[in-house]
């Protein structure tokens, strides 16, 4: 009646009440990030479910240490998206949980201390140095040997990808993008353990080259040959930025969702919001888009969850 729109709406919560459930009045409070995450869930259900949509995970590797990899993992098992854009360091993580294990550790830990005892500090998580660099070379350098000896001298991220998949455990996100040929796609593939193997192993192959063109080309035959295109988007940096920056050739994203930590005071691409995108074409106009600020370790998993549950009830209905 006197024209403001929506009125905010208290968040009433029961025994009974699934994550959905809370998300769906989060997005009706009118309150903060609550609300966003509730429009953010609201998004990725109609992106999902939206016939001819190509749907973009990108993410950086950071949370692959983490247990949000069995987050990842799930939308991979569970086709749930179609193209995965991300960076080395998600190989890396992905290889070294395969064979071994990360522990649980705290930011205020004596870096110094951890150094002499071999152990890298990732935030919170704690890496033995066994578990990660060395472990990388021995697993990564036969596996090398076995593509070169079958003949193969030229290979594109996406194929080192399930190449790596086919031989690690269900545990794996790379196993799960072979098994349901999802394509990975690794812009800065040497940015990383896994980079830094591949870089030894041509020391001694000097005619064995990571195809990046192909890549590429595929990335360009996705984007121009889809009907509509919406990406879920995990922090910033290059997996960010190549996702948003192939889907400017079709005019932008249809939907976008950007669930980040960044500031966009200092003009980083990681900190940029959706609007800014939307001058460079990268997302549409009219695009259903929305930004969450918050740790993606929190807010990944209940975005996920709440999906799952409305294709539950899809299905079930």
């Amino acid at each position: 009646m006197n024209g403001l729109g929506k009125r905010v709406r208290d968040i009433e919560l029961g025994p009974e009440m699934t994550v959905d459930d809370l998300l769906r009045r989060m997005a009706a409070s009118g309150g903060f990030v609550a609300k966003r995450l509730g429009e953010a869930a609201d998004i990725l259900a109609r992106m999902v479910k939206e016939e001819g949509c190509v749907k973009f995970l990108s993410f950086p590797a950071c949370i692959v240490a983490t247990g949000c990899r069995g987050v990842i993992r799930t939308l991979l098992r569970e086709r749930l998206v179609d193209v995965v854009i991300t960076t080395c360091g998600t190989i890396d993580h992905d290889i070294a949980r395969n064979w071994a294990s990360y522990y649980h550790g705290a930011f205020e830990m004596d870096d110094s201390e951890l150094k002499r005892r071999g152990i890298h500090r990732l935030g919170n998580v704690l890496i033995p140095h066994r578990s990660y660099g060395e472990l990388i070379e021995d697993v990564t350098q036969p596996i090398f040997e076995e593509i070169y000896g079958a003949g193969v001298r030229e290979i594109s991220t996406k194929e080192l990808c399930w190449e790596m998949g086919k031989r690690m455990k269900r545990s794996s996100i790379l196993y799960w993008a072979w098994k349901n040929r999802i394509p990975v796609y690794v812009p800065g593939i040497l940015d990383g353990a896994f980079g830094s193997q591949l870089w030894l192993f041509w020391q001694t192959h000097r005619d064995f080259r990571i195809d990046m063109m192909r890549d590429e080309q595929e990335l360009a035959d996705i984007v121009l040959s889809a009907k509509k295109t919406g990406a879920l988007i995990v922090g910033g940096g290059i997996s960010k930025h190549h996702t948003i920056w192939w889907n400017s050739f079709r005019g932008g994203l249809d939907y976008a969702i950007y669930l980040t930590t960044a500031q966009e005071y200092d003009g980083s691409l990681s900190g940029a919001r959706p609007r800014e995108a939307v001058s460079w074409g990268k997302i549409k106009e009219r695009a259903k888009r929305t930004v969450v600020d918050g740790d993606a370790t929190v807010t990944l998993p209940i975005l996920v969850l709440a999906l799952l549950q409305r294709l539950r009830e899809k299905h079930q209905g």
